[in-house]
């Protein structure tokens, strides 16, 4: 087995390369799928999180308000903090139960946003950066996403600097261009996960 962290600052298309290599064969562990799915309704996680920042967070049906509690945490990083305490544990339980489920010759990728925020480079064979300008991040947040733009910069500004994130990379995938061009890199980093 061949576990990858995968990683790269919100809006640099990491979730485009997750679904490729996914397409190629590899075993995809989504930390952002995950911490969806461990604040669901009736979770122990879910429950946590409203004692934590109130029943203001939850919606009419009872289900997480996401951008009401990403108004609160990514203003305030101590909340942020309280957030992650909550929920990376929870997440760190069930990828491992993922990855333990893979085969023997499996190539898993772990998809991890805050992978360089949370000093997690070490527990992967191999770290690839999907990289692109913060400018670049930025436009793809307002106009494909349609965040307000101070919103954006916000969530930008919680993750690690584009310099930290190249620091832990073994692998880089340049994600500053047009889509088509994404794809043969993409092509090139699986077979060099597969050979190893």
């Amino acid at each position: 087995m061949v576990k990858v962290g995968l990683t790269g600052g919100i809006g640099a298309g990491k979730s485009e390369v997750s679904r490729l290599l996914a397409s190629y064969g590899a075993v995809i562990v989504d930390a952002d799928k995950i911490a969806r799915e461990v604040v669901e309704p009736g979770t122990p996680g879910l429950a946590a999180v409203v004692e934590e920042f109130g029943s203001g967070v939850l919606t009419p049906d009872g289900t997480l308000d996401r951008p009401q509690l990403g108004r609160i945490v990514f203003s305030d990083p101590e909340k942020l903090k309280a957030l992650n305490a909550i929920v990376h544990p929870l997440v760190g339980a069930r990828s491992a139960e993922l990855e333990a489920s893979a085969g023997p010759d499996a190539v898993v990728v772990h998809d991890v946003p805050l992978l360089t925020e949370n000093g997690l480079a070490p527990l992967y064979d191999l770290v690839v950066v999907v990289d692109a300008a913060p400018q670049t991040q930025l436009d793809r947040l307002v106009q494909l996403r349609g965040m307000a733009e101070d919103e954006a910069t916000s969530r930008m500004g919680a993750q690690a600097t584009r310099e930290q994130r190249l620091a832990v990379a073994d692998l880089v995938i340049d994600n500053d261009g047009p889509l088509d061009a994404l794809e043969p890199q993409v092509r090139a980093v699986w077979e060099r996960l597969r050979s190893d």
